[in-house]
């Protein structure tokens, strides 16, 4: 049996946890029905919302370690803005690594990845600039609707086909 290698499937979900993209690389994942990414897409949503929420204690501890390190500007205290809750950001199973790249508009990136790929973090982040240059400034691109777009399409197989055959 062939060893899968390098970057299986990508998954985009909008703020709200719709789908509005999936495509997979290769045979290294079993195939889904289109109702089955419908699914997976809604629940990783409340999964990754259940998660941002399960850390009460990183606000007290932040609260407690800025009193204590407080900037001061002429001897008042400069506020410093609390990291934004993260929530599930990687899973790891003994076949596979899910990484999710959550943007500033909620817009989610999940890029599956067999357990040997390096640089995913580099990896998901070139996927949203092209997300960014060919889905968001494309002119008949709406918000939040089904990424149709070809040239997207074109440059993220090209990209992800370039990474599968450098293994």
């Amino acid at each position: 049996m062939n060893k899968v290698r390098g970057v299986l499937a990508l998954i985009v979900i909008n703020k709200a946890g719709g789908l509005i993209y999936n495509r997979t690389f290769g045979d290294g994942l079993n195939q889904l029905n289109t109702n089955d990414y419908l699914v997976l897409a809604g629940t990783f949503h409340g999964v990754h919302a259940i998660t941002a929420r399960l850390n009460p204690l990183k606000g007290l501890m932040n609260a407690q370690h800025q009193q204590q390190a407080a900037l001061t500007a002429g001897g008042v205290p400069i506020p410093s803005r609390p990291d934004p809750p993260s929530g599930l950001e990687v899973m790891e199973t003994e076949n596979f690594r899910l990484q999710c790249f959550n943007t500033l508009t909620g817009t989610k990136f999940l890029l599956f990845t067999d357990m040997m790929q390096t640089n995913v973090d580099i990896t998901i982040r070139k996927i949203y600039d092209l997300y960014s240059d060919y889905v968001m400034k494309n002119p008949f691109y709406q918000l939040e609707m089904p990424i149709r777009c070809e040239t997207f399409d074109r440059k993220l197989n090209s990209y992800i086909r370039e990474i599968n055959n450098s293994r």
